[in-house]
């Protein structure tokens, strides 16, 4: 079980608005994660290689959050709220705990929209308040334009539960996820994928991202977002260390090609660029946006 934290805040503004996830501010009910993706980009922090037994839950989240949003709200204040922008809102003990839906209540109390990006199908346990709050929610003035208040992505680095399970050993499988995309737009909610990462020369190919594309499409995806994969550090616990492992172990062909590609951690510039121009294609071949609007 996880520990029980007290904070000071839990709703944070951000400095500048995500162009594809619209985030005005950010919540994370929970630090550390228990679905230990290798590429997260919290590696290298202080919850290291085991993020799974270092979690914390904000035990005192909804009495902080409601002052906040409560501040927020009367002063007119309002923007969309990403829920969660660094941990999985749908952690398996969300079941027990209920964290995630108690600060769902509170976002539609005060009309507040939001935006959820997971990678659990527990999201389909608060359909009813999403329902709510894209119904009741105050978006602010420059999006007014938007026809929804309320929005789910969810996250797929792979289509193929084998290679999940090596990348996000404790997350929910993404066929699993797919199926879950397709039943959230058949609710009548906006929802799309972040491809955040696509994995070099593993999900990132011609071929691979074909056959995601048409998964997406046949599940009512309505945006798909993308991005490459980012690694940090040379340390035990880093992100970079843990993937370049994992590539050596299942993948020990693409080794060499991973150490030339993150020879800083950030991917390089031609391949990068290559890859966006591949991803752009398949956008328009299947007719699927690359953002929200």
């Amino acid at each position: 079980m996880p520990l029980f934290a007290q904070v000071k805040s839990v709703l944070n503004k951000t400095k500048k608005r995500d162009e594809w996830f619209l985030d005005d501010y950010t919540i994370n009910p929970y630090s550390g994660c228990s679905f230990n993706c290798l590429y997260c980009y919290i590696r290298g922090s202080k919850y290291g290689l085991h993020m799974e037994e270092r979690l914390a839950v904000k035990e005192n989240a909804i009495e902080v959050l409601e002052k906040q949003l409560q501040s927020r709200a009367k002063k007119n204040q309002y923007g969309i709220i990403v829920l969660a922008s660094a941990t999985e809102p749908y952690l398996q003990f969300e079941k027990e705990l209920g964290l995630t839906r108690k600060i769902l209540e509170l976002i539609l109390k005060y009309r507040f929209p939001v935006h959820i990006i997971t990678k659990s199908d527990l999201v389909t346990r608060d359909f009813d308040l999403i329902k709510l709050i894209d119904e009741a929610a105050i978006l602010p003035p420059d999006l007014q334009h938007l026809r929804h208040k309320a929005f789910i992505t969810f996250s797929f680095s792979t289509i193929d539960d084998a290679i999940g399970k090596i990348f996000e050993p404790g997350a929910t499988p993404p066929s699993i996820r797919l199926k879950t995309l397709e039943m959230t737009v058949k609710e009548g909610f906006l929802a799309g994928v972040s491809m955040m990462p696509l994995l070099p020369e593993i999900t990132d190919t011609n071929d691979e991202l074909s056959n995601m594309f048409i998964a997406f499409k046949k599940a009512g995806a309505h945006y798909v977002m993308p991005a490459s994969l980012t690694l940090f550090g040379n340390g035990s616990t880093d992100s970079k260390t843990l993937m370049l492992r994992a590539i050596q172990k299942y993948f020990p062909e693409k080794l060499s090609r991973y150490q030339t590609l993150f020879e800083r951690y950030t991917i390089d510039f031609s391949y990068q660029k290559m890859i966006n121009q591949r991803f752009k294609n398949h956008s328009l071949l299947h007719n699927i946006p690359d953002r929200i609007y």
